[in-house]
């Protein structure tokens, strides 16, 4: 499991400025060692949407003597300093970004004297990637045929002179998108919503990329990668390139729709067409006609161009002689991204909304890892992350952050450590945790890397069908991302089953099946064979294949319960069960795997050299005396598919706790003298390492 740092280095008490990363120091390599650092996510040159040359200078400028005095590298020193202790430095590619900047120039426009953040120095204007491309500051930047010798040329053969009024996200009357949850309140700056639909963007980004590559990263980082469907918040994308890719894409399809009855195919605009038919994409989006095609082209169009970009760097990566990561930011894992997950090495989740008690949410997060590692990095927007930043400001909520990182790694993911991480575009603020309790949690995590593995042990399966529970989802999550708000008055039963089983410290593990249109339908008994029992949540919409997965599962002997909504193709048998979604007992027709009065969550891994470790994670979090409170003389029952001979409660401080386990029926019995914020217990055999 990688050890990441969300690596920001935004600066404190100031506003976290995209897309430019503030410079990096040596002494920043000492922290990340202290961290047990393995990756930094979000961690170099995010310059390039304001403009290459700018991007350059980032990675291979000069740094002058005072600077120097203090450490300070550029980015393709820092890499290599990272290197020397076996870090990994992802550069970060903020696709959907297209800034614009007021800046303070000379009067002779070869010197910025304020860029941003003004002065009232000098000779006002604007820089970015309209400036750029119109060769607007030959005295400061190369020019764009430096980077593309043939020009930029459009898909309709046209020549591009301005990377923002050819690429931005248009809405349905043709108004360009910003992308606001990065743009800051206060500033005079602008960041346009940019659309990788658009086959000149693409090229830049591959720009973006090579620069990247040239400066010695270990991979590459293709942030927003649902690029352009972020952007339906904001009723878009109507771009010329979205209406183009739009009206092939029904063109090859054919959809069998009386709408498009004597509709010319041949010159459709969807955004015309909508607004002849009174919707404007904003209200009641999804009932406007035609949106389930619009959102699966949209979900091909994803795959299609990230695959592009991903394929581009590795091969460039070997080009120059080395393999390189592919990562993207896949947000809050949301089905779009099932169909991008072949095409990286290393899933990276900003989660939609970051609590302080969220153990579902991370069994969703290893089942869509599958085989791959995951870095998971929070979210300041729509949960705790202020409040938290708040009392550890205090030194306070040391508990409440062990949780964060500890329940994690409990449930088969890593939270990465927080390192000038992000706070959204109105707090002036970045997120640093303190230094000798970030580095007391990495040590253990780092000390203890055999105590994790992403085969489970656990008796029951949850399956998350796509097609079942998007139109609940979409509700329930309906706002934008500046401020992530769960509408909780909508009931979607896989999340009401997923909580019942955390809640109860039941183990379990989630089988996600997507709907074989927006992603590819994978599903198959083998999958299920080694449950007990596998849960059916409101699953009322089954493939071929995963009817058929079903029916091998149930002949070989499973069990399934089903809750709400069952799909009229499961086949009646007697291993079916129905449930309700928050009745415990029935969920659980063979009962509880684990057994205990502790209010935990569980996890049961199985362990390389067999052994059983039984993650607990305690949210008995006290606010008076601001701690989690240690259990004592908690009885466990844990039933495994193997007797173990013995057993070993491993502390969060390290400590080892030999444990005498008896045998009750099919259950191994030990009772904890104490359960702290997190506790596992390790079923073996023999000596542990």
């Amino acid at each position: 499991m990688h050890r990441g740092v969300y690596f920001d280095a935004w600066f404190p008490r100031q506003h976290c400025y995209h897309p430019s990363l503030p410079p990096r120091r040596l002494r920043m390599v000492d922290d990340l060692v202290d961290y047990h650092a393995t990756v930094l996510v979000w961690a170099a040159m995010g310059g390039g949407s304001l403009a290459l040359p700018y991007l350059e200078q980032e990675a291979f400028g000069p740094v002058d003597a005072r600077s120097r005095f203090y450490g300070f590298v550029n980015d393709s020193e820092f890499i290599a300093a990272c290197h020397e202790r076996g870090i990994k430095v992802l550069g970060i590619v903020f696709e959907a970004q297209g800034w614009e900047f007021p800046v303070e120039l000379t009067d002779a426009e070869d010197a910025v004297l304020a860029l941003n953040e003004l002065r009232g120095a000098g000779k006002r204007d604007w820089m970015g990637l309209r400036e750029f491309s119109a060769n607007r500051y030959p005295k400061l930047w190369k020019p764009v045929e430096h980077y593309f010798p043939g020009g930029l040329v459009n898909s309709d053969g046209e020549p591009v002179t301005d990377l923002i009024e050819e690429c931005v996200a248009r809405d349905i009357h043709g108004r360009p998108c910003h992308a606001h949850w990065v743009e800051c309140p206060d500033r005079e700056h602008q960041c346009f919503y940019m659309d990788r639909n658009n086959p000149v963007w693409r090229e830049y980004l591959k720009a973006v990329i090579r620069i990247q590559i040239d400066a010695g990263v270990d991979g590459i980082q293709l942030d927003e990668a649902e690029l352009p469907m972020g952007a339906f918040q904001y009723g878009a994308c109507f771009c010329k390139d979205c209406m183009k890719g739009f009206r092939a894409y029904l063109q090859e399809r054919r959809p069998a729709n009386a709408l498009l009855d004597g509709v010319d195919l041949e010159t459709f605009h969807y955004g015309d067409w909508l607004l002849a038919q009174g919707h404007d994409f904003k209200t009641g989006r999804a009932s406007a006609p035609l949106f389930g095609d619009y959102y699966a082209f949209q979900c091909r169009s994803i795959k299609k161009y990230f695959a592009e970009l991903a394929d581009f760097a590795r091969a460039y990566g070997r080009s120059r002689g080395r393999e390189i990561i592919v990562s993207g930011n896949f947000f809050n894992l949301e089905p779009m991204y099932l169909a991008l997950a072949d095409d990286v090495d290393l899933i990276i989740t900003e989660m939609r909304n970051t609590t302080y008690r969220q153990p579902e949410w991370y069994r969703y997060v290893a089942a869509f890892a599958g085989g791959k590692d995951v870095v998971v990095v929070e979210n300041p927007y729509g949960g705790v992350v202020p409040e938290l930043i708040g009392l550890l400001g205090k030194g306070k909520g040391h508990d409440l952050f062990r949780l964060s990182s500890f329940e994690a790694a409990a449930m088969g993911a890593n939270m990465s450590v927080p390192y000038g991480s992000w706070m959204g575009s109105v707090i002036e603020d970045s997120f640093y945790a303190p230094h000798e309790l970030a580095s007391e949690i990495q040590a253990f995590l780092a000390g203890h890397e055999w105590l994790f593995a992403r085969r489970t042990a656990n008796e029951v399966a949850v399956v998350f069908s796509v097609e079942s529970t998007r139109e609940l989802i979409g509700k329930a999550d309906v706002s934008d991302n500046t401020s992530n708000a769960r509408d909780e008055s909508v009931v979607v039963p896989y999340r009401v089953v997923t909580r019942t089983l955390s809640d109860a410290a039941v183990p379990y593990d989630v089988v996600i099946w997507p709907d074989g249109v927006t992603a590819p339908d994978r599903s198959g008994a083998e999958a299920l064979l080694r449950y007990s029992t596998v849960i059916l949540p409101d699953v009322h919409a089954l493939t071929a294949s995963q009817a058929a997965a079903v029916e091998g599962y149930l002949a070989a002997g499973g069990t399934v319960v089903v809750t709400d909504r069952a799909a009229s193709s499961l086949p009646p048998h007697p291993g079916v069960r129905t449930a309700r979604h928050d009745v415990l007992g029935e969920l659980l027709p063979h009962g509880r795997q684990v057994g205990t009065t502790a209010q935990v969550a569980a996890n049961l891994q199985h362990l390389a050299d067999g052994s059983y470790a039984l993650h607990l994670v305690n949210y008995d979090y006290d606010r008076d005396a601001d701690a989690v409170r240690a259990l004592t003389g908690v009885p466990l029952r844990v039933r495994l598919p193997e007797a173990r001979r013995q057993a070993t409660m491993v502390a969060s401080d390290g400590t080892r706790t030999p444990l005498t386990p008896a045998r009750e029926d099919d259950a191994h019995v030990v009772r904890l003298d104490s359960l702290g914020v997190y506790t596992i217990v390790v079923f073996h055999d023999g000596e542990l390492p």
